[in-house]
């Protein structure tokens, strides 16, 4: 899954709207929709912000490289 994905599902299960969801995370709704459509370049910050108030985190690794 992607991060428009996973914001619009969980987003869904938490009953929320688009607005509630700026709103909690200190961001334009306009960002929440550009979030879900795949589109702009939303900052870390940004992208934190809404994984938090969506009760997730974001975790980083190392890939295994296949060769």
């Amino acid at each position: 899954m992607n991060l428009r994905e996973v914001v619009k599902q969980r987003r869904g299960v938490l009953g929320i709207s688009q607005l509630d969801l700026a709103e909690m995370a200190g961001i334009s709704i306009a960002t929440v929709k550009d979030v879900e459509r795949g589109v702009g370049n939303p900052s870390m910050k940004t992208v934190t912000r809404i994984l938090e108030v969506l009760g997730m985190e974001m975790e980083f690794r190392i890939r295994r490289i296949h060769g």
